[in-house]
């Protein structure tokens, strides 16, 4: 955890509120594989890391609360009586979302004031979102004694996603990032929110991010183009999720949409199978097998699912090309965003360097590079 980002927004609170707050920490998180498929009642494989949203919170004698994000260096002012969203597309909702669903919930609270910062880079795929509502939820309930299970507070997250940033998202971002265990991954049943927590054992691996810098315009709206597509198969088949559809329902509807969407319904069918199968490498401790599945992940993303981009595909090949590197794949919600690659220890730097230097000359800008752990879920920390 990064001591530093505690004590920077620990003083600011303090400077600006002339209190003690309560501090959280809420990490991004990692997904092993199963992109696209929570929304679709099937499997993912989370993991929360050692990066993350720091927030100090408490209790305010005025008649209205703020929150104040020290990395944009902007504040909202919101009045618990009125709350609606801000038509911008603007992290302020996401504050504003969990806020009114707590309320929704019918939980009593009064004003308080909040001060956060992170060290997730934004629009890397790596959650930053689900970190800030999850700080926030923890930090009201346990603030106010709202008695709200974990469980509760990561559909208050997800609702505010829904219903005051517009973005359909599943519950797994929220649930990684709350019930996160370190060096474990959670292997997510998204049907019935069970989840079995799987020991990640490396060896003489490390988890190795490569930030592709890039965030293109129709991130969310590819993302809501795709939730329609399979909603419009399951409406076809009368089913109420891709989790009950075999890949023999699936071919009924090859007639009756495109190839490419069909396509789309085949990828989030294998794709859960290949959570599985990576869930069972995992458990049999092969983690060259856990690196092939990473592999036709991507390939079923980027063919498929249609959700990679020039640079995404360029930074798998290259790490394809690598001895070093055993598995790669695109990761997160796609068009931009973070590549996951497993990388040799030994051979770490060499590889970060090597891939940086052919980004730059193929695109003529930086990637970012980070290295990151499994972490412990939303905490208290203070």
């Amino acid at each position: 955890m990064n001591k530093k980002l505690i004590q920077q927004v620990h003083h600011s609170f303090k400077d600006q509120f002339n209190t003690e707050p309560m501090l959280i920490f809420s990490p991004g998180r990692i997904n092993l594989i199963g992109e696209h498929t929570d929304y679709n009642n099937g499997f993912v494989f989370p993991a929360a890391i050692d990066k993350g949203i720091v927030m100090a919170i408490g209790k305010s004698d005025a008649n209205y609360t703020r929150a104040v994000s020290l990395d944009m260096n902007e504040d909202v002012i919101i009045n618990l009586d009125n709350l609606q969203r801000i038509e911008d597309n603007t992290w302020k909702n996401y504050v504003i979302g969990v806020t009114a669903e707590i309320l929704k919930a019918g939980k009593k609270i009064t004003n308080y004031n909040c001060v956060f910062a992170g060290d997730i880079p934004v629009g890397s795929g790596l959650s930053s979102s689900a970190a800030l509502e999850n700080s926030l939820a923890l930090g009201c309930n346990e603030l106010f004694g709202l008695g709200l299970s974990k469980n509760e507070l990561i559909h208050i997250s997800q609702k505010a996603e829904h219903n005051y940033v517009g973005v359909n998202c599943g519950i797994m971002d929220q649930f990684a990032s709350m019930f996160g265990e370190e060096n474990h991954a959670l292997f997510l049943d998204c049907k019935t929110l069970e989840s079995e927590s799987i020991p990640v054992r490396l060896h003489d691996y490390e988890i190795v991010l490569v930030n592709s810098n890039v965030k293109h315009a129709l991130a969310d709206s590819g993302y809501n183009d795709r939730y329609a597509v399979c909603q419009n198969i399951i409406k076809l088949l009368n089913k109420p999720s891709l989790r009950e559809v075999s890949f023999e329902d699936l071919n009924v509807t090859k007639s009756k949409i495109s190839e490419a969407d069909y396509n789309k319904g085949l990828y989030i069918l294998q794709e859960n199978e290949r959570v599985v199968n990576c869930k069972n490498a995992l458990k049999e401790n092969n983690l060259e097998k856990v690196g092939e599945i990473l592999f036709q992940s991507h390939n079923g993303q980027s063919k498929m699912y249609e959700i990679s981009c020039e640079e995404l595909d360029f930074l798998v090949d290259e790490a394809k090309k690598d001895a070093s590197v055993i598995g790669a794949r695109m990761m997160g919600g796609g068009f931009g965003g973070c590549t996951i690659n497993l990388v040799l220890k030994s051979d770490s730097e060499k590889f970060k360097h090597k891939i940086s230097e052919s980004y730059r000359k193929k695109f003529n800008r930086a990637c970012s590079i980070y290295s990151v752990k499994l972490n412990d879920g939303t905490r208290v920390i203070k």
